[in-house]
């Protein structure tokens, strides 16, 4: 019985001294990934076509409604296509610095692997920028979809104007 109680007040007391650790731990910074530039600026106030905070927190819905106006819809606009986050977002190949979609240098698997989310665009998609294509369009164009389209915009999608 006395080994018994000794036993048990030695399990507290590792248990009480490893309990005094915690705080400390839950107080250390957690290290965030290292996001890497855009290549250029949609505007001199404004880097990306959205607030960084507003990107970090929706990016993906703002894809998935480009996803659904081009392929459902027909409507091709270039604000929030995939294919300008890759052209501003990662170097261009005349860089001389390939980044693909499995480095951790790529700006999407950079925060991606970081918060262990699975993405699958790069299936079909490109992961580099095409040749000669560094974005930095204007934000407030129809032609763009920062507005409703009109029959005058999707006109000019549809004759290939935007792209």
């Amino acid at each position: 019985m006395v080994r018994l109680l000794r036993l048990l007040r030695s399990l507290l007391l590792a248990a009480g001294l490893a309990s005094l650790g915690l705080p400390l731990a839950v107080q250390a910074e957690v290290p965030l990934p290292k996001v890497p530039e855009a290549q250029k600026r949609v505007s001199e106030t404004q880097g990306c076509v959205e607030p960084v905070e507003v990107m970090r927190k929706k990016h993906y819905e703002f894809l998935k409604h480009q996803r659904d106006d081009t392929l459902r819809r027909g409507i091709r606009t270039r604000k929030y296509s995939l294919e300008e986050c890759i052209n501003c977002h990662v170097p261009p190949p005349e860089s001389g610095k390939l980044v693909r979609i499995e480095s951790k240098e790529h700006f999407c698997n950079s925060c991606h692997s970081y918060a262990a989310v699975h993405i699958d665009c790069f299936q079909c998609h490109r992961d580099t920028p095409l040749p000669g294509k560094v974005s930095g369009h204007k934000t407030g164009s129809r032609l763009l979809g920062t507005a409703p389209p009109t029959m005058e915009s999707l006109k000019l999608a549809s004759e290939g104007d935007v792209r």
